[in-house]
């Protein structure tokens, strides 16, 4: 018997460490969340906040869990973004720097995985794993011309990159979830959940030695090689199955705060990336037999992280009382509280298929301003995605899931803060292929 749940503790642990070996480097595409998480939940765009069709209710609304049933959920991700950057308008001596590139980084693979277990008719239990989506690019593009870095004390002689440093410029951050789920069934049909969120972050970023010079620690700012963090937050929720056609839900996560990074205390705001806040409610109907359609709205209050709503011209414009890396220095731009609108809909064409597709539109994180380009076409995030996808019931115990989305945005553009006249722009879209097994347990 202790041989037997010895061997059980082993595969779960094996399970949930299988995304950090993968987000080491992998976790990407272009917004800082995904649009869902799950089967169900990528299939529908993430209007998911009052379906309970899967077990990944600690990623969206852990009250759900009590309608989830005893279930596995395993998954994986296959993610395809594309990203470009261009400047143009830079004049003498600064022409140099008007080219475009492209990143590398064309395909990344994300696990998931889901368990739920009933308890009684009142209680429920479960665990999942999943990333969060990072803000992995790479950018090999230069000027090509000798001496034109902006930092020729650690640069030398080298060509200039995109923002003025040398060599590679890029980043990737990559964040992994942890959430033990309790759910509780306080009375027919009315459910309450809470989710503590685990989380590990890797980041690591090179070519922006031009920006050493305006940090409170210019020794840790660029290629410093790969930094970790962890940290924790709290996501609650309520579920309402009102009758056999109506479905009701809200959820709320606090802010996930992380640790200080080390080796980039010269780059962040505050020292760390949080996790923004963020809140959704949701509702969910039969309107006719065969059919559910649901609709969301995600709000994402990204204007409480430093690192991400500040502009990026205080440490260029004065570097004295707003160094880089101090809680008033630069960041991405993002100066807005983001409103995501979510759209589902689900129809059962067979016994064993069901076919779902949904839409998610959002308002942008920042104007087309100063403040917000040059630094900030490092974070682009598409406003957009549609997806579609089915779910086949191989028999009794098992289904399969296939989905696939394409996320897009309007292309960020702006006068440049690193080149007076100069103007730069960025695009954001990438594709995500989902499969996905569930077994009932």
């Amino acid at each position: 018997m202790q041989i037997h749940l010895y061997k059980k503790v082993c595969l779960l642990v094996s399970v949930l460490l299988i995304p950090i070996i993968f987000n080491s480097n992998a976790n990407a595409g272009g917004g800082y969340f995904q649009a869902g998480y799950g089967p169900v939940g990528v299939q529908m765009a993430g209007a998911v906040t009052a379906v309970a069709q899967d077990a990944f209710a600690g990623s969206s609304n852990p009250a759900k869990l009590t309608a989830a049933g005893n279930q596995l959920d395993l998954g994986l991700l296959f993610m395809n973004p594309h990203r470009k950057i261009k400047r143009t308008g830079a004049t003498e001596p600064n022409s140099d720097y008007n080219f475009s590139t492209t990143s590398k980084n064309s395909l990344f693979i994300i696990p998931e995985f889901a368990y739920s277990k009933q308890i009684n008719d009142e209680l429920a239990i479960g665990i999942m794993t999943y990333a969060n989506g990072g803000l992995n690019m790479e950018y090999h593009g230069s000027t090509g011309v000798a001496e034109t870095n902006l930092n020729p004390d650690v640069c030398g002689a080298k060509p200039g990159n995109f923002t003025g440093g040398c060599g590679e410029l890029g980043f990737d951050i990559g964040q992994f979830i942890v959430a033990p789920t309790l759910a509780w069934k306080f009375a027919p049909g009315q459910s309450i959940g809470i989710s503590p969120l685990l989380s590990l972050e890797t980041f690591k970023i090179y070519g922006l030695q031009a920006f050493a010079p305006v940090s409170r620690a210019p020794g840790s700012v660029s290629n410093r090689g790969r930094d970790y963090a962890f940290g924790a937050g709290l996501r609650v929720g309520w579920f309402g199955e009102f009758n056999e056609w109506l479905s009701l839900g809200a959820a709320y996560s606090t802010k996930i705060y992380m640790q200080d990074y080390d080796k980039y205390k010269g780059l962040f705001a505050e020292g760390s990336f949080d996790t923004p806040a963020n809140y959704s409610v949701g509702i969910a109907i039969k309107p006719w037999d065969k059919w559910l359609v649901a609709f969301d709205i995600f709000r994402i209050d990204f204007r409480d992280v430093k690192a991400l709503s500040n502009g990026v011209l205080p440490s260029l414009v004065d570097p004295v009382n707003n160094p880089l890396g101090s809680k008033s220095g630069s960041g991405f731009g993002w100066d807005r509280n983001q409103t995501n609108y979510k759209f589902g809909v689900a129809y059962k064409a067979t016994p064993r298929l069901t076919l779902r597709a949904g839409h998610t539109f959002s308002d942008r994180t920042n104007d087309n301003d100063i403040n917000a380009v040059s630094f900030g076409v490092l974070a682009i995030s598409p406003i957009r995605t549609t997806s579609a996808g089915f779910t086949w019931q191989a028999n009794a115990d098992n289904k399969l899931h296939a989905a696939l989305s394409y996320n897009d945005g309007s292309t960020y553009r702006g006068p440049s803060a690193l080149f007076p006249g100069a103007r730069e722009s960025a695009r954001p879209f990438y594709y995500v292929f989902s499969f996905s097994w569930s077994r009932s347990i």
